[in-house]
């Protein structure tokens, strides 16, 4: 039997339980793990699990069983999504399976029940791509800005949004610099304020949203990315921060290889040397003081990606409420025990935005 490479053999031990949590059958992911032995054939193999999902979709959706359709189609987005998501090495094939994951991830927007609208936010030259969706039977609710981090995208996002709009809660995951539909045009961006700036003043121009009653959510470098903008952005009434870096240059040696690989592709940086000094401008302990709003931290204390002491220094910067949830037996984001955070996440949110 041909032995797995090494990098196949992190991205195996490293993510299946982020696979599994956020929408990706159990079956698949043990399929793909045994079915192949080389990194280089991880891309493919998740685009041909999409188009699985996405047939028993189109079967679906030509019976005209929609929220089955819509189901599908998600399945198939996260398949593709998790082909590309650190296969940066061979930019063309990567994109060629994004391009799958977005133009289905819309088709499951589209027949799903909230159904989810595609929105397009205008900052620093770069147009960010995002997805709105309002809970049903709630006028005017309030709304929460999901950050993505390293690796995640918008299309990861429905396990993720699913608690938040069954408590009331409309959602607006994007992709900013960086990251999904921006990152082959834009460089990662560490003053993530700007961004998420640029979304609220978008959120202020709907009627069908409450702009007085926004928060900020964060997942992995996304954990980064939102207190970094609560900090500066009055604005947000709440954040989440999910096993994110405080300083990411205390962890950048010690991050998995795929990993730094993506990190040094993504920040368009030429080398590990030019990527760490770039990774030095992602520091919260110069801003994390200014945060005003209710702040909820998860930390993962087996988080062998972004160790569990990264959390514990945000939760010890700021000096407003926090909520600091160490999750002893957690990994990376607790994917693999997400039901000791999101549904409390999400209600501690909704008691503070709809109080």
């Amino acid at each position: 039997m041909e032995s797995k490479d090494s990098k196949l053999q992190t991205a195996v031990s490293h993510w299946s339980y982020r696979f599994v949590s956020n929408g990706v059958p159990l079956a698949d992911f043990n399929d793909v793990s045994a079915q192949i032995n080389k990194w280089d054939e991880w891309c493919e193999a998740w685009e041909n699990k999409g188009h699985i999902h996405a047939l028993l979709g189109d079967n679906a959706s030509a019976e005209g069983f929609n929220l089955s359709a819509s189901e599908h189609y998600n399945t198939a987005a996260v398949c593709c999504h998790f082909g590309k998501f650190l296969f940066v090495h061979k930019p063309d094939i990567m994109k060629k399976t994004h391009n799958f994951a977005v133009e289905y991830h819309k088709k499951s927007m589209s027949l799903a029940n909230p159904f989810g609208e595609r929105v397009s936010i205008s900052w620093n030259n770069i147009h960010m791509q995002g997805n709105l969706r309002k809970p049903n039977n709630v006028e005017n609710p309030p709304v929460l800005i999901m950050c993505m981090g390293l690796d995640s995208a918008k299309e990861e996002m429905e396990t993720n949004e699913k608690v938040f709009l069954e408590r009331g809660i409309a959602t607006l995951t994007f992709d900013g610099p960086g990251q999904g539909e921006a990152e082959y045009d834009a460089a990662i961006c560490p003053e993530y304020e700007g961004p998420v700036s640029a979304v609220i003043d978008y959120l202020e121009t709907r009627s069908d949203i409450n702009p007085k009653k926004i928060a900020v959510w964060g997942v992995s470098l996304g954990g980064y990315y939102a207190p970094r903008a609560a900090s500066f952005d009055d604005r947000l009434k709440a954040c989440i921060s999910l096993t994110g870096p405080f300083n990411w240059n205390n962890i950048f040696d010690r991050i998995p290889s795929l990993t730094k690989e993506a990190f040094i592709h993504r920040s368009k940086c030429s080398s590990e040397e030019e990527a760490r000094d770039f990774a030095s401008r992602m520091d919260l302990s110069g801003c994390a003081q200014n945060i005003k709003c209710p702040l909820y931290i998860v930390g993962g204390a087996l988080d062998r990606v972004v160790p569990p002491e990264e959390s514990k220094l945000l939760a010890d910067a700021v000096k407003g409420d926090v909520v600091f949830n160490m999750i002893e037996d957690g990994t990376h984001v607790a994917n693999n025990r997400i039901y000791k955070y999101r549904t409390q996440s999400a209600d501690w949110l909704s008691s503070i935005l709809k109080g």
